[in-house]
């Protein structure tokens, strides 16, 4: 998946992906008690971040194509396309999915 925007520094670009519609046993569960999304498939990652001294770009821990866990309120969601993004700071994925 190839998506036109580019984020700066230590942020990426994720596209949630969407949570069970149905419980254990069964029951539909209706869109007003969703949960926000906390795993999502990352489509663009940016440079990383300078080092202290500024002299130097630290490199990033994750890639496009990676799949990952971020916090819950964390991030910018913003619509591109038709499409639903979440713009993060790496420091917001708790763990990348393997």
């Amino acid at each position: 998946m190839s998506v036109s925007i580019k984020p700066l520094e230590d942020r990426i670009v994720v596209k949630g992906i969407e949570a069970e519609q149905t419980t254990a046993s069964g029951l539909v569960i209706p869109d007003t008690a969703k949960e926000k999304p906390q795993e999502g498939e990352v489509v663009a990652v940016g440079p990383g971040r300078f080092n202290d001294d500024g002299d130097e770009r630290v490199p990033m821990d994750i890639s496009v194509g990676d799949r990952v866990i971020y916090s819950k309120f964390g991030g910018t969601e913003v619509k591109h396309g038709g499409e639903e993004y979440l713009i993060l700071s790496a420091r917001d994925v708790l763990a990348i999915v393997g």
